[in-house]
């Protein structure tokens, strides 16, 4: 049976809109076979139409003008792959408007604005795929939509930002410090030149924000999730962890408790050695899910880079070139907000296990007045640890790890603690993440 074929245009032919066309390029036989859909890239509309690219294009498809693959009623899928928030969202619209399904990578753009593209969509009897907004070439929108459908999800714990953790994991294998190791990323292209929402924890919270509304079934707004990031984080930390049997890593993290009530946060963690999310290095991304029937998936593989990146983009072009992201797409709670609005837990009320770095006086008494103060605050010690040999001032670190407590409890106590005179410096505060086991 012939294959069909279905014509495509491009907003953005930078680095992902690149790989894009190359694999439609040297892929495109193998794409028809499996699918018996065939591929053409009809019109790539770009800003430099002169830079040459790892792939060369026909000179009549790659233009400046946007108008041209607009009024192209013969395409029905366009791609908008240029990035930000204003200019990306006007494209988006307007390829709506002109009839067309969209495909977008641009993780901010949903999650910031998607309520008014979800609308649009609706409205224009069209709709916008984004597998390539979360963790590159993972495929887990279409896990959450489709793979674990059958679920009742009550949890995902995920690594998503891959500046991020290749600095802490090269700050855990060569001690290095943080600002050493953000100028080491940065040379090697794993960090930009402004890195700021990597390690602020922003974009790591677009992504959430995408993939906890497909798997709780609800529309989620950034000012839904609690954003702390690594800027802060010191080698001394992580060392100290390390000797704790921990690792620090930035997690996502999203959880439904047994009364529907969602928390959403993101920052670092400190995560069990022996627990499978500790051991993903480098650029790589990993997400772990909690459903009720399937129990504990884990997907783990490159969540940024041209060809990853391209991979979920194609992907989505075949599944509406197929017919199936138009069904899902206006079934989704997310788009339709049919699903009675999400009750969201506040980091407050969110209970957790903290590690505390406090510069203590080297004097009698000391421990006996911080365990004072968290003891007034509810906050049960579950480990000390302290290294010989005074600092500053004649300080020493006092490592303190407790029981789950309530994060209102530890800001109370962490308010007071500095407080006391035996204290030097702010107390450090990371909180330790106990991923829950798959058991039957």
């Amino acid at each position: 049976m012939d294959a069909k074929t279905v014509k495509v245009g491009l907003v953005g032919f930078g680095t992902v809109g690149s790989g894009v066309a190359k694999i439609i390029h040297e892929n495109g036989q193998e794409i028809a076979e499996r699918t018996g859909i065939r591929l053409r890239l009809a019109c790539v509309v770009d800003k430099d139409t002169t830079t040459p690219r790892v792939v060369s294009l026909p000179d009549e498809v790659l233009t400046d003008d946007l108008g041209r693959l607009l009024d192209d009623k013969s395409i029905d899928i366009a791609i908008e792959l240029i990035g930000g928030t204003t200019t990306a969202k006007d494209i988006v619209l307007k390829m709506l408007a002109a009839g067309k399904h969209v495909v977008t990578a641009n993780k901010a753009l949903l999650a910031e604005q998607g309520g008014d593209l979800y609308r649009a969509a609706l409205k224009a009897g069209r709709c916008i795929a984004f597998e390539a907004s979360s963790c590159g070439g993972i495929p887990i929108v279409s896990a959450l939509r489709t793979g674990l459908a059958a679920n009742d999800i009550t949890a995902l714990y995920g690594i998503f930002n891959g500046t991020s953790n290749y600095i802490l994991t090269r700050m855990t294998g060569s001690g290095a410090a943080f600002d050493d190791v953000l100028k080491e990323a940065q040379q090697k292209g794993f960090a930009e030149a402004d890195p700021t929402l990597d390690i602020n924890g922003a974009d790591t919270a677009h992504k959430l924000a995408i993939l906890a509304g497909l798997a709780f079934g609800c529309r989620i707004e950034m000012k839904d999730i609690s954003i702390e990031g690594i800027q802060n984080v010191q080698i001394e930390d992580i060392r100290n962890a390390q000797e704790l049997g921990y690792v620090l890593k930035l997690l996502a993290i999203g959880e439904k408790d047994p009364d529907g009530r969602i928390s959403l946060r993101v920052h670092p963690s400190f995560l069990s050695e022996e627990t499978p999310l500790a051991d993903v290095d480098g650029p790589f991304n990993a997400v772990s899910v909690f459903g009720n029937a399937v129990g504990n998936v884990m997907f783990y593989g490159r969540g940024a880079g041209m060809m990853a990146t391209a991979s979920a983009v194609v992907a989505d072009i075949i599944e509406i070139a197929l017919g199936t992201s138009e069904r899902l797409f206006e079934r989704m709670p997310m788009v339709t907000e049919k699903r009675k609005a999400a009750n969201f837990k506040k980091i407050d009320d969110i209970q957790s296990r903290f590690y505390i770095r406090i510069m203590a006086k080297d004097q009698p008494g000391v421990f006996a007045r911080y365990g004072q103060v968290l003891g007034k605050h509810n906050i049960s010690i579950s480990g000390a640890m302290q290294h010989e040999g005074a600092g500053p001032e004649n300080t020493v670190p006092v490592i303190i790890t407790t029981h789950p407590t309530r994060q209102k409890n530890m800001t109370a106590a962490l308010k007071e603690l500095q407080q006391l005179d035996i204290l030097r410096g702010t107390p450090v505060c990371i909180r330790i993440v106990d991923i829950p086991e798959d058991k039957e």
